[in-house]
């Protein structure tokens, strides 16, 4: 997880406090299984209780063999990332690739394989290996017949996204982001995308209300051409797809000779996968146990409804299932967690 940029909203709202509403967990909610404490359950307890919950989706951000054998026939859809460290081998040798393929997807039947995430929130020299390994890997899967099953894409923080306010004017401020852009568009895979309002919140809490951020705002915050958005979510997501919007039209441009592609609203053939968003409960501002209740059961709520921009079912994955006590980074970090390492909750959440 990385800090998102800051979203620039100036409005007025009145906070209205609402209490989560039951629902059953759909294909759109998915959780992130990071394993960086030593305190958590085993894989194949955090597997059954999932199953029990109806949780059908999960993230794990490194190959783990305990996983695979939990996971082994549940039918539970699997994202699994390529380790950052592991990339640079790979972006620079295909049998190498193919080799990582064959270990850690092909050679493990029964395990319900959705998404290879090559690499999370990589930046500077670091992101050139991104598109290159996701190359290798995607080729590994189609010689094995595998590519028509199981999708390719890379994990990128928020901050890939400038000029995010209003969501109509996003565009990618890294140049790294056109060519993985137009390898998603020619092979049908997703973008997935850190989403964190809570970070955008922490930093403009001048400009963006508490109940903008939570899901709770009592009624439309701003328009933006033809679309009215009440929730910070939304816009975020919105402006990740009118960033992929621009970058496809420079794509079309370069294939034309420097003709202007036409863009149309609401084009682009790449979609979006929030691959985490969450709210912490402890370490900064506006981290409690009622924001990160609020905001999770709000987020599962609402994304079988997708955005303005893309209506429908929007598949989501919120961080995390556990607080690892061992992660790096601040203190805040280690504090997204839905469940004690006991798997009781760490707040009341309605998932079936």
């Amino acid at each position: 997880m990385a800090k998102g940029n800051a979203f620039s909203l100036v409005a007025l709202g009145l906070f209205v406090l609402l209490a989560a509403n039951p629902i059953s967990v759909e294909s759109s909610i998915g959780v992130c299984y990071g394993m960086i404490g030593d305190n958590l359950p085993s894989p194949s307890d955090v597997v059954r209780f999932c199953q029990s919950k109806g949780i059908r989706a999960m993230r794990i951000y490194f190959p783990d063999q305990n996983a695979f054998n939990a996971l082994k026939g549940t039918g539970i859809n699997l994202a699994m990332d390529v380790p950052n460290d592991v990339l640079p081998s790979l972006a620079n040798d295909a049998s190498a690739a193919a080799r990582w393929v064959q270990n850690n997807v092909l050679a493990h039947d029964g395990v319900s394989f959705k998404y290879i995430v090559v690499g999370n929130e990589l930046f500077g020299d670091a992101a050139n290996n991104i598109l290159p390994a996701m190359s290798k890997i995607w080729d590994a899967l189609c010689s094995a017949g595998r590519c028509n099953q199981i999708q390719v894409s890379t994990a990128v923080s928020f901050s890939v996204v400038k000029n995010s306010y209003p969501p109509s004017k996003g565009e990618f401020g890294e140049s790294f982001m056109f060519p993985i852009v137009n390898f998603l568009k020619n092979t049908g895979n997703p973008l997935m995308v850190s989403i964190y309002p809570y970070f955008s919140y922490v930093q403009n809490q001048a400009q963006i209300p508490l109940d903008y951020a939570l899901f709770t705002s009592p009624g439309p915050v701003f328009t933006d051409g033809q679309y009215q958005y009440q929730n910070l979510f939304d816009a975020m997501v919105d402006s990740v797809y009118s960033a992929l919007e621009k970058a496809e039209g420079i794509s079309a441009l370069e294939k034309a000779g420097g003709i202007p592609a036409v863009e149309k609203d609401g084009d682009s053939s790449v979609t979006v996968v929030p691959v985490e968003s969450g709210w912490a409960t402890s370490g900064e501002v506006g981290a409690t146990l009622a924001n990160a209740q609020t905001y999770n059961q709000n987020l599962i709520n609402h994304v079988r409804n997708g955005t303005p921009k893309r209506p429908g079912n929007l598949e989501t994955y919120i961080f995390a299932m556990f607080n690892e006590n061992k992660k790096e980074g601040d203190e805040v970090e280690r504090h997204f967690g839905l469940f004690n390492p006991d798997l009781s909750p760490v707040y009341p959440l309605n998932f079936n």
